[in-house]
């Protein structure tokens, strides 16, 4: 690609980011509202906490009032660190039976109070012809559009399962957006995508795909970590443009878990880099050019994106690694240093120009600070790591960078 594209599509990702994650927005309230074929009083059952039908969509297994000043103890069926369903103590205000309510929660068994402090849920029903139109509202302080859009769709989805069940009886798990075709159209939407900047032919789709598979892999790696370390489910959401997340099914529990769930998605591919250079030489010792040089290019992307994950920006995997590993803030500092240090000294050695890896510092150290501080704390800390599993994950870490430096290197003497 040439410096130009190269300097838009970073330009246009770090933007994304900012603006997905970062962007302050300040006290926001987002609404949905749509009209339920049921009685008003019947939905009220179904969404009051307390109400008979409250379990309508298998979220709520149990709740019951605390004392007589709207305090309410909520079990729900999602998963805590623990494997056990997740506690909450929510405070019902502004209650006209019937008609409206507001719930804001005190705390719960998986959060950090402070995650809760500015949250609040409204639902408002009101008859409309022959059913009920039912609008639900979410308060929150928000740092980027991705969470607010996130509740927006939420809701969204809520009031139409809810339609689902006022009709059938019966709720309807699931939905569109995760099911896995249409997780593969995203991945088809993230190459097209892509395909421009490497320009508009058969090659440069063959490069958009592979970057987009190389992704699927990395993702892969970590689901495949989640269920090694118990998680009952494990799933990949595709994101066009920016890449893909893996999310498991309960909060992490310990700070092992975190470190090897983020090294995995890495570490993952690292196993098959080798098997593709191989599979490269094999088919070039034949005379099989085109499918060599495809390989390499599969090798090559597989193990520049993979490395470049180890960086140690705050969000990245090589981030989430060393802050687990690392006893205090000046190892880490002194690890981080030496793992940049040694990205850009491979980046060197591969051929790339001196001020292309000083913008991908640059870079790095923005992304970084753009994504320090962005995650969710949980109520609880997780448990401390053993000293032997800080060595062991430190190095498969070294491990791990090694075989895709070595990836680097190979297909840059083979391609470039």
């Amino acid at each position: 690609m040439s410096p130009i594209i190269t300097a838009i599509l970073v330009v246009s990702n770090l933007g994304l980011i900012f603006l997905l994650i970062t962007v302050p927005l300040g006290l926001r309230t987002v609404r949905s509202s749509r009209v339920v074929a049921m009685d008003r009083q019947r939905l009220w059952q179904a969404l009051w906490p307390l109400g008979n039908d409250a379990g309508w969509s298998g979220e709520i297994l149990s709740a019951h009032m605390l004392d007589g000043e709207g305090e309410a103890r909520i079990i729900l069926s999602w998963e805590g660190r623990d494997g056990k369903p997740i506690e909450r103590r929510s405070k019902l205000e502004d209650v006209v039976e019937g008609s409206s309510f507001t719930m804001r929660v005190i705390e719960d068994t998986a959060l950090d109070g402070s995650f809760w402090k500015d949250y609040s849920e409204t639902t408002d029903l009101a008859s409309e012809g022959g059913g009920t139109r039912v609008t639900l509202g979410r308060t929150d302080r928000y740092r980027g559009v991705a969470f607010l859009v996130f509740r927006y769709f939420a809701m969204r989805r809520e009031l139409s399962k809810l339609q689902h069940w006022a009709v059938t009886g019966q709720y309807r798990k699931g939905g569109w957006f995760e099911h896995p075709l249409s997780q593969v159209g995203f991945a088809v939407l993230s190459a097209l995508i892509l395909w421009p900047f490497f320009g508009l032919h058969l090659g440069g789709l063959a490069l958009a795909s592979i970057l987009t598979s190389v992704v699927a892999l990395h993702e892969l790696g970590h689901m495949a970590a989640f269920r090694l370390m118990g998680h009952r489910k494990a799933r990949m959401i595709f994101i066009p443009l920016l890449g893909g997340i893996a999310i498991g099914g309960r909060p992490y529990n310990s700070r092992f878990e975190v470190a090897f769930v983020a090294l995995m998605g890495a570490g993952f591919s690292a196993f098959l880099v080798p098997i593709v250079i191989a599979a490269s030489m094999f088919a070039g010792g034949e005379g099989h050019k085109a499918a060599a040089a495809l390989l390499a290019a599969l090798a090559g992307c597989a193990a520049l994106f993979n490395i470049a994950n180890l960086v140690p920006v705050w969000k990245f995997d090589g981030g989430q690694v060393l802050r687990q590993i690392c006893p205090g803030p000046i190892v880490l500092a002194l690890a981080s240093f030496f793992l940049l240090s040694a990205f850009l000294a491979l980046g060197r050695q591969a051929g790339f120009s001196s001020g292309f890896l000083i913008v991908a510092g640059a870079v790095f150290s923005i992304l970084s600070l753009l994504t320090v501080g962005s995650g969710i704390k949980p109520r609880h800390e997780l448990e401390p790591i053993r000293i032997v599993d800080r060595f062991a994950i430190a190095g498969a870490l070294l491990a791990v960078f090694v075989i895709h430096g070595c990836g680097v290197l190979w297909a840059s003497a083979q391609l470039i």
